[in-house]
């Protein structure tokens, strides 16, 4: 299966469809951080060129809820947001997921077909994850575990906390490889 993982930077959705045997590439206007097949540009020339599959992670910093107290100041941004969500949901590939947290798009576009959270699939924390989804069915737990460590959400102010809390949870990565291929 051919596989776009739009907006990751961080291989991790990527590598776990590779290690499932697909043909999965990353795109991201940043580089990767791990070595593995990936487009350094822009995710909409990119979505035509033949995939079975794309999931798509598009930035939340004008989507989310967690940032509601902007949102009469990011109007503009917002709209640009939505439309960018929107052009990756028509895309032309057959299946589609796409991930952001609660937030805007559920208002504006459509509600989520499925919330997950990374305790469902091995991990200690929580972070409510909305997926949107096209032709996929939704994600079954794989490892449902008792932590629920608010970590993201009390990570202390950097110049790279935007990026950590980007990154997908390598449970729920390996998750999406397996039920969704």
């Amino acid at each position: 299966m051919k596989v776009l993982v739009g907006c990751e930077f961080s291989g991790v959705v990527r590598d776990a469809f590779i290690a499932k045997g697909h043909d999965a590439w990353s795109c991201d206007l940043l580089p990767t951080e791990k070595p593995g097949p990936h487009i350094q540009g822009d995710i909409l020339k990119h979505l035509d060129e033949g995939w079975d599959l794309a999931i798509f992670h598009p930035p939340c910093t004008h989507l989310a809820s967690s940032g509601a107290r902007w949102f009469m100041k990011k109007v503009v941004q917002q709209q640009l947001a939505l439309d960018f969500v929107r052009a990756l949901l028509e895309a032309p590939i057959p299946k589609i997921a796409l991930e952001n947290p609660v937030g805007i798009i559920s208002s504006n576009i459509r509600k989520p077909d499925q919330i997950v959270q990374p305790w469902m699939f091995g991990h200690g924390e929580t972070k409510a994850t909305c997926l949107w989804l096209k032709n996929l069915p939704l994600l079954v737990p794989t490892k449902v575990v008792r932590g629920r460590a608010h970590r993201i959400h009390e990570m202390p102010e950097s110049k790279d906390r935007w990026k950590l809390r980007s990154i997908t949870y390598k449970g729920l990565a390996e998750a999406m490889a397996s039920q969704w291929t």
